[in-house]
């Protein structure tokens, strides 16, 4: 079948060293939006301790295209609250600071205001370069002008920052092909080139403020949109777009209720659900949980997911959840390495820079648009994960077997 030559080819991937990944996008619980609370302390969820400490000592280490010279690097995390922007943040830090540069480091509290002032305080700190994983990639027009008229360059981390011509380049994983994966995932498991059906399938999409939940949508529907029109595949809901089928936040919990009203309505009866093709890993915790109480078919639907969050890792272990598409932090932040090296030394990076990446990546000038330009885009290759092939990412060095061997832990020191 088609999904074993993908994990063989991955299996060879990993071999070469040549994986790249990303989310994330990711995702946004219900309790990044208890955090909210907080927006009014502004250092509730600010990491002072990376701002300009411990780098001195590593600026012989920066050999390649020009030097650090001091400059200082200034990285705006969405909160600290989910594992995956823990990650992203400390590799961020740890490569930028291996590599010679100062290092400001703030996580927002999923907070647009305080990521606004975060940004500002790095501006006025006079950074030379802004790496911005946006809560919002609405949100930041004014402020990002600031920086534009500061002269300070931006670089939009894994969510494209909207509304700007202040962003110079966007780094991320193909988002599109996340959503694919998933639906070919969907094909393959299903056999549906060579089965009838007809198979019963529901979306669970993502934040319609992230802009890229509507390409993990987007791609996921197309892939399987053909067997749709061909009655393989059918939507008793009758939910097919993406605006019917978003999670405000990314959240765990709106995710619930949702899938929970959609059983309730359409599969009360029995009615077999055979797929929940879910955007990402929060979203999917959430879908996983209201079929385990709401669903009252005796199969187990399929339920896709994204980031390798590790209770999903776990749920894929325990056969609540089919797969998750992940994306490799340590590849995402080594592309962001390169490319700010490059613009930090008068450089300006094009797709001549790909060959010389740790990662595979492609060079996009035409996909991201922001409202105000399209912006040049360096997109890494994310990859399938399933219960067969969880030792890929204890091959990352990200994920380690717990003492039972049985359920993947995470490395990181905070998660």
């Amino acid at each position: 079948m088609k999904m074993k030559r993908i994990f063989a080819a991955v299996a060879s991937l990993v071999m070469l060293g040549a994986f790249t990944a990303c989310g994330s996008d990711t995702s946004s619980t219900s309790s990044d939006a208890n955090s909210n609370a907080n927006a009014n302390n502004s250092n509730s969820d600010t990491d002072n301790s990376n701002d300009t400490n411990d780098t001195n000592d590593n600026s012989d280490s920066n050999t390649d295209s020009g030097s650090a010279d001091g400059k200082t690097v200034g990285i705006a995390m969405p909160t600290k609250s989910l594992e995956r922007w823990n990650r992203d943040g400390e590799y961020l830090k740890d490569q930028f600071e291996s590599a010679g540069y100062k290092v400001e480091l703030k996580y927002s509290d999923n907070d647009t205001n305080q990521q606004n002032n975060d940004i500002q305080g790095m501006i006025a700190d006079k950074v030379d370069l802004l790496l911005i994983a946006a809560i919002d990639g609405s949100t930041l027009s004014q402020t990002l002008s600031d920086a534009k008229d500061a002269g300070i360059p931006v670089i939009a981390y894994d969510r494209l920052i909207m509304n700007t011509d202040a962003v110079s380049y966007y780094v991320s994983f193909d988002n599109y092909t996340v959503g694919k994966l998933q639906g070919e995932y969907v094909i393959d498991a299903l056999d549906l080139e060579n089965s009838d059906g007809p198979y019963n399938i529901e979306f669970t999409a993502g934040d319609p403020a992230d802009n890229n939940a509507g390409f993990f949508f987007n791609g996921a529907y197309d892939a399987v949109k053909k067997y749709i029109d061909a009655g393989k595949l059918k939507i008793p809901s009758g939910k097919k777009t993406f605006e019917q089928v978003a999670t405000e936040s990314w959240s765990t919990d709106k995710a619930l209720e949702n899938m929970q009203n959609t059983l309730a309505s359409y599969y009360s009866d029995g009615t077999q659900l055979d797929v929940a093709l879910c955007s990402n890993d929060s979203t999917a915790l959430g879908v996983a949980q209201a079929i385990a109480s709401d669903y009252n078919g005796k199969n187990t639907p399929i339920v896709t997911g994204q980031d390798g969050d590790i209770a999903n890792l776990k749920n894929i272990v325990d056969g609540k959840q089919s797969m998750t598409v992940y994306k490799n932090v340590n590849d995402e932040a080594g592309v962001t390495l390169e490319v700010s090296k490059a613009i930090l030394s008068g450089q300006t990076p094009d797709a001549g820079l790909v060959s010389s990446l740790s990662a595979e990546a492609t060079y996009d000038t035409e996909s991201y648009d922001n409202g105000v330009k399209v912006v040049p885009s360096y997109l890494l290759v994310p990859y399938v994960i399933t219960n067969e092939n969880l030792d890929i990412l204890v091959d990352t060095g990200l994920y380690k077997w717990d003492s039972s061997n049985k359920y993947l832990e995470s490395t990181a020191s905070t998660t």
